[in-house]
């Protein structure tokens, strides 16, 4: 039986393209890619944070969030209990067992990066829906809710917080959207193990862009 692929699934993708996209450095095309997202998503605050970012340097991000910047834009900062180097084992076997592979600059516990990826299990949630594979969608879904409350949500709220006391530019319009998404996070929680998953073998992705 084919399940019907959810529209609202593959909407809330792009949108968490998008907000992953906004957090990495401007680069040459990141303005019109952001452009091109920003005039597709229905998010109307989303929209307003990209349309805020067409004038933004490399050197305005980077002052901000770049090595030695004002805020840090890694889960390892915000997790002074955990381990980093299995911080970042655990985010690394995760990504591995559902395909994704950012080809971007950022170290893997990046908030663009994280953000990136719940926009790619979203699409992935979609189309293993279209695949009639509904233990797919489950899995898919559950590893999901799993990653945003283990990894991104601690990361996300921290961020929104230190990024809203330095900045007035879309960054700190971008942290309080993305928090607003989000539960609250903890930086004591353990790292749970991850195991591989194959999920809707015949819908694969492939690497993420």
């Amino acid at each position: 039986m084919r399940l019907a692929s959810d529209t609202t699934q593959i909407a809330a993708a792009a949108e968490w393209r998008l907000i992953g996209l906004l957090l990495e450095r401007p680069r040459p095309g990141w303005h019109e890619e952001a452009a091109t997202l920003g005039a597709e998503v229905r998010d109307a605050a989303l929209r307003a944070a990209a349309a805020a970012a067409r004038g933004v340097s490399e050197g305005d991000y980077l002052r901000l969030l770049g090595p030695g910047g004002l805020v840090s834009p890694r889960e390892v900062t915000y997790r002074p209990f955990a381990d980093p180097g299995r911080l970042l084992a655990e985010l690394a076997s995760v990504y591995d067992a559902f395909g994704f592979h950012p080809r971007v600059e950022d170290p893997m516990d990046h908030i663009a990066v994280e953000a990136a990826f719940v926009g790619y299990l979203l699409l992935k949630e979609a189309f293993a829906a279209a695949c009639g594979d509904r233990a797919g969608v489950s899995t898919t879904a559950k590893a999901r809710r799993n990653f945003v409350e283990t990894h991104l949500a601690t990361l996300a709220n921290a961020f929104a917080q230190r990024v809203g006391n330095v900045d007035a530019s879309y960054l700190r319009s971008l942290g309080r959207l993305l928090a607003a998404r989000l539960p609250a996070g903890r930086t004591d929680q353990p790292l749970p193990s991850a195991a591989p998953v194959d999920v809707c073998g015949a819908c694969e992705l492939g690497a993420a862009d």
